[in-house]
């Protein structure tokens, strides 16, 4: 007997099954991480929460750690692509500033139905507090300023090797967003709209805070 050809809604339905498996391997292995322990978690603790094989988390995430920054590296490769997609007579600065705010407006939604937000917060303070994964996120900031720097140069039609100012303007950008995350943790507001309104207001004081004088003038009488 010939079986009858799948119809167009197939591959819609086994996307979708995948992306339902997924998002729940992270949100099931972020929340044990900030209950019990980065360290001990394991894998197969995760996958038999989620009600699936080893070899199944396996075919998702190459290890515990790239599970634990997935909701990360999604904000990120959002930034990636909306700095990609500004106009080129855009200076550097004014980019970087509306690709960021651009990126927490189209994930802010997705991260909260993989998510809550009040785990997400938790996640933050767990990567903070880990010495394995503060290693691990300090060398992938590293990556992915130097990512940003180079995409930065080529807007800017320069050889990031030969000009100093890409790196330069990247480093005090993400300077800017590591102060943004620790106020966020601290501040009463933790909602992804709080994020993106003191990331908002922290940009605004970048230029502010890299002028040559702070101090008002003193009048003379």
């Amino acid at each position: 007997m010939t079986l009858p050809a799948p119809g167009p809604s197939a591959p819609g339905l086994r996307e979708r099954k995948k992306r339902r498996t997924r998002d729940a391997l992270v949100r099931v292995a972020l929340e044990l991480f900030t209950t019990q322990g980065y360290e001990g978690t394991t894998v197969d603790e995760i996958a038999e929460a989620v009600e699936v094989s080893q070899r199944t988390f396996f075919r998702y995430f190459s290890s515990k750690e790239e599970v634990a920054f997935a909701v990360q590296r999604m904000v990120e490769e959002e930034f990636v692509r909306a700095l990609a997609a500004r106009p080129p007579e855009e200076g550097p600065f004014d980019a970087m500033r509306h690709s960021v705010l651009a990126a927490w407006d189209r994930v802010g939604e997705t991260i909260d139905e993989i998510v809550p937000v009040e785990l997400y917060l938790r996640t933050f303070f767990m990567i903070e507090s880990t010495p394995a994964l503060l290693a691990a996120h300090l060398r992938r900031s590293s990556e992915m300023e130097e990512t940003i720097a180079r995409l930065v140069a080529r807007r800017e039609g320069l050889d990031v090797d030969a000009d100093p100012r890409p790196r330069i303007a990247v480093a005090a950008f993400s300077g800017v967003m590591r102060v943004t995350g620790q106020m966020w943790g601290k501040g009463p507001d933790r909602t992804l709209e709080g994020i993106r309104a003191l990331t908002e207001w922290y940009l605004d004081h970048l230029g502010p805070a890299l002028s040559l004088h702070w101090r008002e003038p003193r009048a003379h009488g």
